[in-house]
């Protein structure tokens, strides 16, 4: 009896100590092996833009999500004068891309515009998984809007960098009305709703998660994807993702 009645009160402290956890923290940890940053420039007054849109859209179901690649979408602005607004544009994403273009020497910027890992990506399939050892980048969402990022690199020595987290936003839908799309119902994934960079040095940095710039209803799903690079460059090291809860 008394060893029924202790394996009894076990149970219930371990029940206890499960539901007294924080519930209200997520972390996400890469592999020491790099994670593939896959960008989208896009927009919504593009009509090649949505078969673009529907291949990462259908990354959703793909097991590798997350832990060998972490996509995200940057809706554009310079396709707005066509007559519609993407309500997802900023010209921080517009100017993003054409800093990509600058480096790679070309003259001009286009949508569906792919990047992988800061180069430019035509390939329609998904990139396999890398074998490059970067080392581990891990972030930690508390209380809805504390960010806490902490990056061991695989190789040692101190460098400076930068930490950029966004918030992701799904099955965000549009009626457009006017431009190339107009009379489209257009469905929308991994959007870069908000995004903050912050300078990273000593393999630490505490932040703000951003709050939501677009209209987006309150039970809609969202996820957070964070990626590192060398202060003052725009390719990434190593990327992290997941979905929030």
């Amino acid at each position: 009896m008394i060893g029924r009645a202790l394996l009894f009160l076990s149970m219930m402290l371990s029940t206890f100590l499960a539901v007294t956890s924080p519930a209200n923290e997520v972390t996400f940890e890469s592999k020491p092996a790099r994670t593939h940053l896959l960008e989208l420039f896009t927009s919504e007054g593009c009509s090649s833009c949505p078969p673009a849109e529907a291949w990462l859209s259908n990354l959703k179901k793909e097991p590798q999500l997350w832990r060998d690649f972490v996509p995200i979408a940057f809706h554009v602005d310079y396709w707005d004068h066509l007559g519609w607004r993407d309500p997802f544009a900023s010209k921080i994403w517009t100017a993003r891309q054409s800093e990509y273009s600058t480096r790679w020497k070309s003259s001009s910027v286009y949508t569906p515009g792919f990047v992988l890992d800061g180069r430019e990506w035509q390939n329609r399939n998904l990139p396999p998984a890398s074998s490059e050892s970067i080392g581990v980048l891990r972030v930690t969402l508390a209380n809805v809007d504390r960010v806490t990022a902490t990056f061991a690199p695989a190789s040692g020595g101190a460098r400076n960098y930068e930490i950029h987290v966004a918030r992701l936003g799904f099955d965000l839908n549009t009626d457009v009305k006017a431009g190339e799309n107009r009379g489209r119902k257009l469905l929308h994934d991994f959007v870069v709703l908000s995004l903050t960079n912050e300078a990273m040095s000593a393999g630490t940095k505490e932040l703000r998660f951003p709050a939501v710039t677009s209209n987006q209803s309150a039970d809609a799903r969202t996820a957070l994807a964070a990626w590192l690079t060398e202060a003052g460059q725009i390719e990434p090291l190593q990327a992290v993702g997941g979905w929030l809860p």
